[in-house]
């Protein structure tokens, strides 16, 4: 029995090892490029920066920067709720329309290596110049208009969205939801390493936990509940931290254009850190808190 301990403990001992050798390039990387840089933007936003002849001429103001932000500024607020709602509710789409994917490509049906392929473009359209091409591509631009000339105006959303405020049912939630569905191509596209990362925990599921079920008189509703989800109930916590994460850091990020147009536009460094810092603490906690809870239902097995 001590033997197996032992085995045990040297088991996960190798693995702790090699997980800390997979990210030490990352480590390496962070502490030698972006601490002094994240510590100097830090103390920028406590001053009142001045651009020389190639110089910058930093003058402690303490927290004026930050009651600006907050107090005087009459739109960083507004667009810190504007942002943080948009997040919340295209985070919860890319989760659901990624889980649902990767349901769909883990059956088994001809043409699947071509339907994967297919769902995972996205993760190279997000890359580089090809991102640049999709966000200034006229072939798309031409492609919609021509879509919406054929359709003659006529939207089944919009329709829909008529008939149930006509009804009165739930207006303001459907007509998140209905602007969700109307962006669905940014939720695809934001969706492919989510896809990966499913349909990666859903390949570790042995097929003998589903016979078992089966034979035990359980639907496929049911195992989708008792043995999917607890199965792959870690990669929801690993999924939801890369898309909130990855949304904040959006080119087309309401707050990220207004650091930048203060920071670019009207060279003030210091009020563009403050606000940078405001952001980062108020992502860093949101992602944090609803860690915490999404953590309590993870189920961890061996």
């Amino acid at each position: 029995m001590k033997k197996q301990k032992n085995k045990l403990a040297g088991l996960q001992k190798r693995k702790a090892i090699s997980g800390y050798l997979f990210i030490s390039p990352f480590i390496i990387g962070f502490l030698v490029f972006m601490v002094k840089p994240l510590l100097n933007s830090l103390y920028m936003s406590f001053c009142s920066v001045e651009l020389g002849s190639g110089i910058f001429t930093s003058t402690y103001i303490g927290l004026e920067n930050f009651h600006k932000a907050f107090l005087v500024d009459p739109e960083f607020n507004r667009l810190l709720v504007e942002e943080f709602t948009r997040m919340l509710l295209y985070s919860l789409g890319i989760m659901v329309f990624s889980f649902f994917v990767a349901l769909v490509l883990n059956q088994k049906f001809k043409g699947r290596a071509m339907v994967r392929a297919i769902f995972f473009l996205p993760v190279i359209l997000s890359s580089g110049v090809i991102l640049g091409l999709e966000t200034d591509n006229q072939l798309m631009a031409t492609l919609a208009q021509t879509i919406e000339m054929t359709t003659q105006n006529v939207s089944i959303t919009d329709t829909l969205e008529e008939v149930l405020r006509t009804m009165g049912v739930g207006v303001r939630a459907f007509e998140e939801v209905f602007v969700l569905i109307d962006n669905i191509y940014d939720v695809a596209i934001a969706s492919g390493i989510q896809i990966i990362i499913f349909l990666s925990g859903l390949q570790t599921i042995p097929a003998s936990m589903y016979e078992a079920a089966s034979i035990e008189g359980c639907t496929k509703w049911e195992s989708l509940w008792k043995i999917t989800f607890p199965m792959i109930s870690s990669l929801f916590l690993v999924n939801w931290i890369y898309t909130v994460i990855d949304f904040c850091m959006r080119s087309d990020n309401a707050v990220i254009e207004k650091i930048q147009l203060v920071m670019i536009g009207q060279m003030n460094y210091g009020f563009a850190s403050a606000m940078s810092w405001i952001y980062f603490i108020i992502v860093l906690a949101f992602v944090g808190l609803t860690s915490f809870f999404i953590s309590k239902g993870v189920y961890y097995y061996d």
